[in-house]
C-alpha cells in the first residue's frame, strides 16, 4: 500500500479541493489517501469531500515538519510501503504515482525519489523544479527553475528531494528517522536527505512523474517569518552536516545580508544559527564516534 499524506494548512478557497481532487483521480486504487489540518480550515469544508480519506486535525500548528510527521506516523502504523508528500498547493498529472513506485522497487539502494514538478499555470511549461542541489553556503536551490519543461530530461539522481512532492521510501524512515520538527519549515528536507545520505541512501528525481505546483500561497503573507526560517535553517543544515569551511563561507554569507532589507530579521536569523551551533556541532561529532 502507498499512503499520499497532503498537508494543509489555511489554504485559499479552492485550492486544497483542486489537489485532493487531482490525488483521488489519479492515484489509483492501491492509494491511501491521509489530509493532515495543521489550522483548523477543514472543519470547516463540505465534509462530502472527504469521504474514504483520513482526516488527522492537529491541536497547533506544527509547520511543515511536524505536520507531515503526523501523517507519516499514520501511514507507517498502517503498514505503508512507501509514503508520498505533497504540499496542499500541488495537483499531480494523470500517471504520476506509478513511474516514482516503479524507481523505488527497481533500486533498493533509493530513499526518496521526487516528480518532475512544473509551476502552476505556465503556459509553455516552465520547470519548478527538479531536485535540490545543496551549495557550499548551505544553501538549498531547485534544479532547473524557470527553465522550459523539456520531454528529453532523464531519471537522474540528486543531492535532495523536495518535501513538497516526494514518494519516500517507509524503510527509509524506519532507519533514519523523521523529519526535525524544530525546523518547522525550510530545509527540513535538506536535513532529512542529508542525515539519509550519511547512511548511503541516495535520491532521484523521476521525470516522468509530473505534478503542478502554485508554491508561496500561504507562506506569501508572512514575509518576515519566511526570511527568518530559511536564513537560520540553513545556518542549522551548515552547522550540522558540512564541512567547516562551508560553515565559515555560510556564516560569512548571513553576515553580508545584515546590509540587506530585512536588516532585523537577518540579524535575528544569524544569532538564532549561532546559538544553535553548539548543540548542532555536538551531534555531528556523536554521529562519527
Amino acid at each position: 500500500m502507498i499512503a499520499v499524506v497532503v498537508l494543509t494548512f489555511d489554504a485559499p478557497d479552492g485550492m486544497l479541493e483542486a489537489c485532493l481532487d487531482s490525488v483521488m483521480q489519479h492515484s489509483g486504487s492501491s492509494a491511501r489517501l491521509v489530509v493532515v489540518d495543521n489550522g483548523g480550515r477543514t472543519a470547516a469544508m463540505d465534509q462530502r469531500l472527504f469521504d474514504g480519506v483520513e482526516v488527522i486535525r492537529s491541536h497547533r500548528n506544527g509547520g511543515f515538519a511536524g505536520g507531515m510527521n503526523l501523517g507519516i506516523r499514520w501511514a507507517l502504523a498502517e503498514g505503508a510501503e512507501a509514503v508520498a508528500l505533497l504540499n496542499d498547493d500541488v495537483e499531480v498529472e494523470p500517471g504520476w504515482i506509478e513511474p516514482l513506485v516503479e524507481e523505488l522497487r527497481r533500486d533498493s539502494g533509493l530513499g526518496a525519489v521526487q516528480p518532475k514538478l512544473l509551476l502552476a499555470d505556465a503556459d509553455p511549461p516552465v520547470i519548478n523544479s527538479l531536485g535540490v542541489s545543496i551549495g557550499r553556503d548551505g544553501a538549498g536551490t531547485d534544479i532547473g527553475y524557470g527553465l522550459a519543461d523539456s520531454e528529453l530530461v532523464e531519471a537522474h539522481d540528486i543531492d535532495a528531494c523536495t518535501g513538497g512532492a516526494v514518494l519516500v521510501r517507509s524503510s527509509f524512515l524506519a532507519e533514519v528517522g523523521l523529519f526535525d520538527e524544530r525546523y518547522f519549515l525550510y530545509y527540513e528536507d535538506v536535513d532529512l536527505a542529508l542525515r539519509g545520505a550519511e547512511r548511503g541512501w541516495r535520491y532521484r528525481v523521476v521525470p516522468a512523474s509530473c505534478v503542478r505546483h502554485r508554491g508561496g500561497v500561504s507562506t506569501g503573507r508572512h514575509a518576515d517569518r519566511v526570511a527568518f526560517l530559511r536564513e537560520r535553517n540553513r545556518l542549522w543544515v551548515l552547522f550540522r552536516h558540512r564541512p567547516f569551511g562551508d560553515i565559515a563561507r555560510g556564516v560569512w554569507l548571513s553576515v553580508r545580508r545584515l546590509r540587506w532589507h530585512p536588516r532585523r530579521v537577518h540579524a535575528r536569523a544569524l544569532v538564532a544559527g549561532l546559538w544553535a551551533a553548539p548543540r548542532l556541532v555536538r551531534a555531528r561529532c556523536s554521529r562519527h564516534e
